[in-house]
């Protein structure tokens, strides 16, 4: 294996890294454990840290137009054929916790795609997204503009449950 699939495993790693030391901070915050918390945010933010870098290094950072161009293309093959995929194997499986999680994954990447894709018009024109709220969904992911709805339509989650993004 040579440098450029060793970096692309150390960016897969240390991106995996960083969302597994949330999820542990997240229940070690649950168990009233803060310090323990503390410690795997730290950590989750040093393995960004590195998987921006090895990201950099392969050149995997370009330009807003070429990055959203890279977004649609990710999000495109996530709804279309690696969810759809993913889906009716946990349906085949019988494994509804799966089933669950690939449907809202499914619904939400196809509404990134929409998201970029319509980023990218505004963009070729020069110019930026006009400005709005954008909130997302803590159960499903779903990202909506302007305003949190009153029931999430991809889980059915309250409007609470959404989260400004700043």
């Amino acid at each position: 294996m040579g440098t450029s699939e060793n970096l692309q495993a150390a960016f897969a790693g240390e991106s995996q890294a960083n969302r597994k030391y949330l999820a542990f901070a997240k229940k070690a915050e649950e168990e009233g454990f803060g310090m323990t918390a503390k410690l795997f945010r730290a950590a989750a933010e040093a393995e960004t840290i590195h998987a921006l870098a090895h990201l950099n290094v392969m050149g995997g950072v370009k330009s807003t137009a070429e990055n959203l161009q890279v977004a649609i293309a990710g999000e495109g093959h996530e709804f279309k054929e690696m969810y759809p995929k993913s889906l009716a194997e946990a349906e085949r499986e019988q494994n509804e916790p799966a089933v669950k999680t690939f449907k809202h994954a499914l619904a939400v990447e196809k509404v990134h795609h929409g998201l970029y894709s319509n980023a990218a018009g505004v963009l070729n024109s020069g110019k930026d997204l006009p400005a709005a709220k954008i909130f997302v969904c803590g159960i499903c992911g779903n990202t909506v503009l302007d305003a949190a709805p009153g029931i999430c339509p991809i889980c059915g989650a309250p409007k609470t449950r959404f989260v400004e993004i700043e």
